[in-house]
């Protein structure tokens, strides 16, 4: 199966200003400094992007300003799912007219829906979309809800659904995925990348993206053209990167990455806190082992 956005999908970091509102200018340079730099797609405001403490107005003002910017490149999407079907279907709505590719629909959260509901939500975000499609995203860590590979299915046959970010570490279900042939596989998860492209997945909407993206980029070509080897020995190389990367909770570390490399990510919103000394040392020392920083 082919990918519908691209093989290597940065969801992106949101940077803020000193005031606490969003940099919009500084979100834009990140935009293109992932773009020259391995990713084939950019997904603003997920989780990474720090989502759940940003308005509508400060998505829509994001979303704006990076598919301005690079979205005649590359596909932006927009994560406009949330746990309220109205607000999800609101938001898709007012995100279609900004110049995105399509949308990713995280699984509601906190209610507990059941898959009928689900479905409906699912339903109605697509109604709002138009012609532009949807990701699913299945990440049980957070939102409770496991989305298994029946359910997926079932989701998929609504028409513009047309790829799932699966961040479920079991193979067994990416490979039911696979073999559906439904939905377009990406990783969602750093480390699972090869493990999914092995399996028939297209890529990945990841994280460490930010830093090395033309190198997991790189992952999935070997892959793609059938040369194993080369893609572990690639994998394995960015193995400590993944792990620095998961010192702490998404997108602490990434945000540490990133102001490291000299951009100004500010602060992250609260509950969210910055890097202990112990983690930013962590996220450094792996930076400079991969060339990153002197």
């Amino acid at each position: 199966m082919q990918a519908p956005f691209g093989r290597i999908l940065t969801a992106m970091i949101t940077p803020f200003s000193a005031d606490g509102s969003i940099a919009l200018d500084e979100a834009v340079r990140i935009a293109e400094h992932l773009v020259a730099h391995g990713s084939e797609g950019i997904v603003v405001h997920g989780t990474t992007g720090e989502a759940s403490t940003l308005t509508d107005d400060e998505k829509l003002a994001l979303v704006e300003a990076v598919a301005g910017a690079v979205g005649s490149k590359v596909p932006v999407i927009a994560g406009t799912g949330s746990n309220d079907t109205a607000h999800s279907a609101h938001l898709t709505r007012a995100a279609a007219t900004l110049g995105v590719a399509g949308f990713l629909a995280v699984t509601p959260y906190y209610n507990k829906p059941p898959i009928a509901g689900i479905e409906a939500h699912v339903r109605a975000m697509a109604a709002a979309a138009g012609d532009l499609p949807l990701i699913l995203y299945n990440i049980p860590q957070r939102v409770v809800l496991h989305l298994t590979p029946a359910e997926l299915d079932r989701l998929s046959q609504v028409d513009t659904v047309v790829a799932v970010k699966q961040a479920v570490t079991d193979l067994d279900e990416a490979r039911q995925i696979v073999e559906a042939g439904r939905l377009a596989l990406y990783a969602g998860n750093d480390d699972l990348l090869l493990p999914f492209a092995q399996l028939g997945g297209v890529g990945g909407i990841c994280v460490a993206s930010h830093i090395a993206g033309d190198d997991m980029l790189a992952v999935q070509a070997a892959v793609d053209r059938g040369d194993l080897a080369e893609a572990r020995r690639l994998d394995a190389a960015l193995t400590p990167l993944f792990e620095a990367l998961s010192v702490t909770v998404n997108p602490i570390p990434i945000k540490t990455a990133m102001e490291l490399l000299g951009f100004a990510t500010g602060n992250l919103r609260l509950p969210l806190v910055p890097a202990t000394p112990a983690e930013r040392a962590t996220v450094r020392e792996a930076m400079v082992a991969r060339g990153l920083l002197g």
